[in-house]
């Protein structure tokens, strides 16, 4: 699988019709794919695709989830500004999801979020991110279970919130959903964001300079 950096919607070319979930592909618009970077050096994770970008095909869109994540990546600097409104350009991040289709009704199902995994596994393989940034509680949850040694019921959102947590390979900077953070909530994240922008982060895995 190759990675495709004209377009950063779904740059890995990966299954736009996959058929691994029937409940879903009978109310899904779309398969939603990761977004951004394919040599990130942030990789978000979120649980599962908002009503915009099951419409659209991008997670960044829209006037829900997607734009609100949109402007925290604004204002640490790795979204564009001024970028397109449907096609945000994206700098040294990368934007995915648990699971890759939205039911409308209901969040996805512990057996739908097994179904994705492998497509979330080789985005992270592949991109070799630095740190990763699981956005709500499902999200971390999945993301420590497998990428820590810490077990994710001593991880607590609110307590970890805009922290550091040693992962393996990786670092883990949590994130309360945004739609449901307050105020202070999302300003102290990219207070602590800023801050980690203005380390030595790469040095966690020794990779060489952008």
């Amino acid at each position: 699988m190759d990675a495709n950096q004209d377009t950063l919607a779904n740059p890995f070319g990966m299954d736009e019709t996959c058929q691994n979930c029937p409940v879903l592909c009978e109310r899904r618009r779309q398969v939603v794919h990761g977004y951004g970077d394919v040599s990130a050096d942030f990789l978000f994770v979120g649980e599962a695709p908002d009503p915009d970008a099951d419409a659209s095909g991008v997670p960044l869109v829209g006037d829900g989830w997607g734009k609100t994540l949109r402007r925290l990546l604004e204002r640490v600097g790795l979204c564009a500004i001024d970028a397109d409104a449907d096609r945000p350009t994206l700098e040294n991040a990368y934007v995915t999801h648990l699971t890759r289709c939205r039911h409308p009704e209901r969040p996805p199902t512990d057996e739908e979020i097994a179904r994705c995994e492998p497509f979330l596994s080789a985005e992270i393989r592949m991109i070799n991110p630095e740190i990763i940034v699981p956005i709500g509680e499902r999200a971390l949850a999945e993301v420590a279970t497998e990428y820590t040694t810490t077990p994710a019921d001593d991880l607590a959102l609110e307590d970890s919130h805009g922290e550091r947590i040693r992962g393996r390979g990786f670092e883990l900077v949590p994130m309360i959903d945004p739609l449901e953070a307050s105020d202070d909530e999302r300003q102290a994240w990219l207070e602590s964001f800023a801050a980690l922008l203005a380390s030595d982060y790469r040095q966690t895995k020794g990779r060489r300079g952008r």
